[in-house]
């Protein structure tokens, strides 16, 4: 029935786009498991690194997570002992996410780790910087419609 092809699985942006965040994801794994975090704790690190001292909706809004996902996360890297969160004094409902001197040491441990990742995807240079600037657009644009 589907003639053209429009709805075969290798057709599909969609596709290709969840396959590959799922195999790079899965290239981190033995980086990040080796001081017990997930990808999704390590890029909760990205930001904190960029901007410690904010507020649990700043770092959502940065990282694209509702709290329903962002709370366990936040917790359990609390329980390591890398970040603490704190309500803010001026506003009991407004809770603040600060790191650990263990959370910052931990910046030191994942210096090179980008560099590592970006050999193992065997995309030129080139070709990994054309590839950010449409994933950026499609994001930037997707925001602006959620708006």
């Amino acid at each position: 029935m589907d003639t053209d092809g429009v709805l075969r699985l290798d057709n599909q942006l969609c596709f290709a786009l969840y396959a590959g965040s799922k195999e790079v994801i899965r290239m981190y794994k033995p980086f990040l498991s080796a001081y017990g975090l997930t990808y999704t704790q390590y890029i909760v690190l990205l930001v904190l690194w960029e901007e410690d001292h904010i507020t649990v909706s700043d770092l959502g809004r940065q990282l694209l997570l509702d709290s329903g996902t962002l709370t366990p996360l936040l917790k359990k890297l609390e329980a390591a002992g890398i970040l603490t969160r704190d309500r803010s004094k001026n506003d009991e409902r407004t809770v603040i996410v600060s790191l650990t001197e263990t959370g910052l040491d931990l910046q030191k441990a994942f210096l090179d780790l980008p560099q590592k990742m970006f050999c193992q995807l065997g995309l030129t240079a080139t070709d990994a910087g054309r590839l950010k600037e449409l994933l950026d657009a499609l994001l930037k644009n997707q925001a602006f419609r959620n708006e």
